[in-house]
């Protein structure tokens, strides 16, 4: 039987990011997708126009709606608005089995916001206890521990104090870094690196959901943390290497990337 993945996050009209783009990933990592829309954008390479978040009933009631049908292996949230959605998905969620990777996605690529800055303590009360693993990028690591995050130092500290918080395990996007691109994984017992040669491209349209849904289809097709993450680099690596060069600001990544899915 075919793995399946639900991405519960977004719309990106242009393709390059939110539930687009996790499906897009899922299908070229073999993995059947469905999606959960929680709000809509106004937005192409150039910038985001406008965000409307969706009622939370309909936003519970299409994740019901799958969830009784089609169970999935593995879940992944993006962009959730609101500290309404939130709670509306933590109640239908709280008894969930399947893994659940959080990218708690506060901004967009264009600096639009996509989460109230008030439901930040409800996605760390509510959110991230449920959550298997959560992949913030610097900005959001901050935000969430209260530390500056900056350098490798900072990154494994910020890691540390959101682990205390209930998620099985952190990974820390490092792409704002200066130098090489290392992302950096702790699991409550070692902190792993995962370090990759810089692309000098302004075409990075949808890497964190990119990346995040790559991890959560592997994990739907039962491999382990580890290696979902290093195949997902590995992924990201080559799609942003590889971009098409689309629209007029900052284009997506290629989805059609090949893949190296890495077995140990």
């Amino acid at each position: 039987m075919k793995p399946v993945a639900l991405t519960i996050a977004g719309s990106d009209p242009s393709g390059g990011a939110g539930i687009q783009a996790d499906l897009k990933t899922f299908h070229q990592f073999g993995v059947y997708g469905m999606s959960v829309i929680t709000l809509l954008t106004v937005q192409n390479t150039t910038g985001v126009r406008r965000v409307r978040v969706l009622d939370p009933g309909i936003v519970r009631e299409q994740l019901e709606a799958v969830l009784e049908d089609i169970p999935p292996a593995a879940l992944k949230l993006g962009a959730l608005g609101n500290k309404k959605v939130m709670a509306a998905l933590a109640r239908v969620l709280s008894g969930n089995k399947a893994p659940l990777v959080a990218d708690p996605v506060m901004i967009s690529k264009h600096g639009a916001p996509l989460l109230e800055k008030s439901a930040t303590h409800c996605f760390i009360e509510k959110i991230l206890p449920l959550t298997f693993l959560t992949t913030p990028n610097l900005y959001e690591a901050s935000m969430l521990s209260g530390v500056r995050v900056f350098d490798r130092k900072t990154m494994e500290k910020a890691a540390r104090k959101i682990f205390e918080m209930g998620p099985r395990a952190v990974l820390i996007k490092g792409g704002h870094l200066g130098g090489e691109a290392c992302d950096l994984l702790f699991d409550g017992r070692s902190v792993r690196n995962y370090p990759a040669k810089r692309v000098p491209t302004k075409n990075t349209h949808g890497t964190g959901c990119t990346f995040s849904a790559a991890i959560t289809a592997g994990l739907a097709k039962k491999r382990s943390l580890p290696v979902s993450v290093r195949s997902a680099k590995d992924y990201i690596t080559r799609a942003i290497r590889t971009q098409p060069g689309l629209g007029k600001g900052q284009g997506p990544v290629n989805h059609h990337a090949l893949t190296r899915l890495k077995t140990g």
